[in-house]
């Protein structure tokens, strides 16, 4: 094979890296410049690649450093034993890139992953030194970098004060699907990566006598990756652990990405691809365990068969489950029972809560809100409004369900 030109291996590079979902850049701060030196900020204007969990729009350069990989994970599309086109970039033509597309305002950062060539030392300090370099340039948009588990602390450590955020991915629900498809990595070990990134995000934000901080680590945090449909794990499995990843790890996010069936895939994995919303109701059902302090009970039972329901949202499903619970007053209620009733946001209670100090709110007044309206009609009581009896029709679930329906909170 002849050498390959920087835009063959863009072309190569940027869809192998399509698999991996844990690309956001929420929760750092912009990267200001009072001197007029330096490139960019993280809140430049751009194409749009993907969704920050805030809403913002976001222009990523996500490519793989190379899919060349030492290892034979069976869901990955680079894995060792895979018949797939290789390529490699080096670490100047990945500052070049990106250095390149910035200017242009093609893109607003970099989210860079790879396989493992050599070692996890090498292809972690590869890494690195592109991160590094691009900030000694004077770039300062976002970087997010995939981090290596087996790297050394040290490596980590340079890799979090470059970066804004580090992801470590998970890959799979359980401990025995990990060992059971990628047998070369230690589940506990991974885990232990987590804690190593936390603990030094924790040392370098604790401030000495003088008041001041050692540095700025990973200041948008750290995210993971999970599977979805790989493996027998069920929703239960998936949110249980996403719950303890959180609790453990202080984790920004944790990414659920559907399986989908790569090129030369493994013989041991399923042929059929989970379905999209099966991802979606997942991402609605972490939203309300992190910002809707509803349990894990509350939202998948192993009476249901630890699956989340695909015909209707989270919170609505809980809210049928609960109609003892309904209907709320939306004048007189707890902020904690309106952030269950199905259509009503959080923004959407704040400004509830705001609005009903000066008089009581109607159907109308909310929906002038943003509140849908129409999904907590059977649930609310207003100005103007009482359900009756619409709480105790045998249909009512059946009139939420809509085919491929795609529900906001």
């Amino acid at each position: 094979m002849g050498k390959m030109s920087i835009r063959d291996k863009l072309a190569l590079l940027s869809d192998a890296a399509k698999y991996d979902a844990s690309c956001a850049s929420s929760g750092t701060s912009k990267r200001g410049s009072r001197d007029g030196k330096g490139l960019g900020s993280t809140t430049g204007s751009g194409i749009c690649h993907a969704y920050a969990p805030d809403g913002r729009c976001i222009s990523l350069l996500k490519i793989l450093m190379t899919n060349y990989c030492v290892y034979d994970c069976a869901y990955c599309v680079n894995r060792v034993s895979s018949n797939v086109p290789r390529a490699r970039f080096t670490v100047d033509e990945v500052v070049w890139l990106t250095t390149e597309f910035y200017r242009r305002n093609y893109i607003e950062g970099l989210f860079l992953s790879s396989g493992i060539i050599r070692s996890s030392d090498y292809t972690m300090e590869q890494m690195v030194l592109i991160a590094e370099k691009l900030r000694a340039g004077g770039f300062r948009g976002y970087v997010h970098l995939k981090t290596i588990p087996e790297a050394s602390p040290e490596l980590i450590e340079r890799a979090g004060l470059a970066a804004d955020r580090l992801s470590i991915n998970i890959e799979l629900p359980t401990d025995a699907s990990i060992k059971a498809f990628a047998p070369e990595k230690d589940p506990a070990g991974i885990r232990g990566a987590m804690g190593k990134v936390r603990l030094t995000k924790e040392d370098y934000g604790d401030r000495s006598y003088t008041g001041r901080r050692r540095g700025r680590f990973a200041p948008a945090g750290q995210s993971t990756q999970m599977i979805v449909g790989a493996d027998k794990a069920d929703d239960r499995d998936i949110l249980g652990n996403a719950t303890r990843l959180y609790g453990a790890y202080g984790l920004k996010r944790v990414y659920y990405s559907a399986f989908s069936p790569i090129p030369d895939a493994s013989a041991v994995l399923p042929l059929v691809d989970p379905p999209l919303m099966r991802e979606h109701r997942l991402y609605q059902a972490d939203w309300l365990l992190r910002f809707y302090d509803f349990s894990l009970d509350e939202i998948v039972t192993r009476d249901a068969g630890g699956m989340l329901d695909l015909d209707v949202d989270p919170k609505l499903a809980w809210a049928l489950q609960n109609r003892d619970r309904f209907p709320v007053d939306v004048n007189r209620a707890a902020k904690e029972m309106l952030l269950r009733v199905p259509g009503f946001g959080a923004k959407i209670v704040q400004r509830i809560l705001k609005a009903r100090r000066h008089g009581a709110l109607s159907l109308d007044d909310i929906r002038r809100m943003g509140g849908r309206v129409k999904a907590a009609t059977p649930f609310v009581i207003a100005r103007g409004h009482h359900p009756g009896g619409r709480l105790d029709a045998a249909d009512l679930r059946a009139r939420f369900v809509k085919p491929q329906q795609m529900e906001l909170f």
